[in-house]
């Protein structure tokens, strides 16, 4: 098996010392806690139900509108964990629908109600339906969650953000930092607390999964050369995100501090380690076709066909940062995790304006991608959207 810490540059685990200095505390709120885990069948979300089932909690509800991977969480549970006395189920139903409603009511009320379902990429925003979409799950969902969570007089709802909120430069950067806008209008009446962290390695959908799928299927690497980024483990995503909803205060944010352990590194070069791991030398071709076209013959010599390229798509952004100058920060309290400290602030005249538009234009049946940019600039003036004229989905 590949390691995965190896391949993003690291050999350390990022929170292990702050995980040792207040595992007492976790353990005893878990086991005495409900939770309930929307989007838990996802990378993230599975790993931050492992982490809850390891300490065994009194119950443990996993929502997810994916049936197969809610199967292959608990195969995968109980062929590592095994079984706890406390009542852990699974359901395959949309967060967003009258069936989860009616869960919230036959439940009655969970202690911990973790969101960490979310339209997460950059190439969701190529078209005015999938964007909507991505409205729908990353925004309008959450405010409705956050409403059953307040009815069932939840002690805290956890919500994950993303890196990309922080100076957003692609829809769904933008789409977090809207989120989190609202998050701050409810936290006045539920405590709250969110996370911001890099992209999860090997996570389903992502890059690195896709090198998975290239090597499984004999095909070329695709990666930019120039585009640099930080990387967690999925056990470290699910330990953040523990981490922020048990002990975050309300409106925290809690993000991986910057140090020797967490650099950034290039997508092309994780795919060279990836390569090299395999016992295949990285060939790097002049185009897609000549990768396409030398599978075959590479192979053969344990070599692998590898296109490199420039980044030139629309959403990205040339570096990551995890907070804005703006923002206060507690670098003291852990020792690998910053928090954000927010004030309530947000404009509720913004946010009237964004539901009103979004419903005007949901209800008028047709809408444009240029509408909903136009939106998302009026709530977020100082939004530096790239508008590149090509998605992702037009790269190998």
């Amino acid at each position: 098996m590949l390691d995965t810490l190896h391949l993003i540059g690291r050999d350390q685990p990022l929170f292990d010392t702050d995980l040792a200095r207040h595992e007492a505390l976790l353990s005893e709120l878990v086991s005495a806690g409900r939770f309930l885990v929307i989007g838990g069948a996802g990378s993230i979300g599975q790993a931050v139900v492992r982490e809850i089932f390891k300490r065994k909690p009194w119950v443990l509800h996993v929502v997810d509108i994916s049936e197969n991977n809610l199967v292959e969480l608990v195969r995968d549970i109980r062929s590592t964990l095994g079984y706890i006395a406390g009542d852990f189920r699974t359901f395959a139903i949309d967060c967003g629908s009258v069936e989860f409603a009616a869960l919230m009511r036959w439940a009655a009320g969970y202690d911990y109600v973790l969101n960490l379902s979310a339209l997460k990429h950059v190439r969701s925003e190529k078209d005015p339906f999938t964007l909507m979409r991505m409205v729908e799950v990353n925004v309008l969902n959450t405010i409705a969650t956050l409403d059953q969570a307040k009815a069932g007089l939840a002690s805290k709802y956890f919500c994950v953000s993303t890196d990309k909120a922080a100076n957003p430069a692609n829809m769904m950067g933008a789409s977090k930092r809207i989120m989190e806008m609202f998050l701050m209008r409810a936290s006045l009446e539920l405590p709250i607390s969110t996370a911001r962290f890099a992209n999860v390695a090997f996570s389903d959908g992502s890059l690195l999964h896709g090198f998975n799928q290239r090597f499984a299927k004999h095909q070329p690497f695709s990666a930019p050369h120039d585009v640099r980024r930080y990387f967690v483990t999925p056990q470290e995503s699910g330990e953040l995100c523990l981490l922020s909803c048990l002990l975050g205060e309300n409106r925290d944010i809690f993000f991986p501090k910057l140090s020797d352990k967490l650099h950034q590194i290039t997508f092309a070069e994780i795919a060279r380690r990836y390569l090299r791991a395999q016992g295949y030398e990285p060939y790097e071709c002049a185009s897609e076709d000549e990768a396409r076209g030398r599978v075959a013959e590479l192979v053969a010599r344990r070599q692998w066909p590898c296109y490199f390229f420039a980044s030139d798509t629309t959403g990205e952004k040339d570096f990551e940062e995890f907070y804005t100058e703006r923002e206060t920060l507690d670098l003291a309290r852990f020792a690998s995790i910053g928090v954000i400290k927010n004030e309530p602030v947000f404009d509720p005249a913004k946010l009237t304006l964004f539901l009103e538009r979004i419903s005007a234009l949901k209800a008028r049946g047709l809408w444009t991608r240029e509408e909903l940019v136009a939106l998302f600039h009026a709530m977020i003036p100082e939004f530096g959207h790239k508008e590149m004229g090509k998605f992702l989905d037009e790269k190998m």
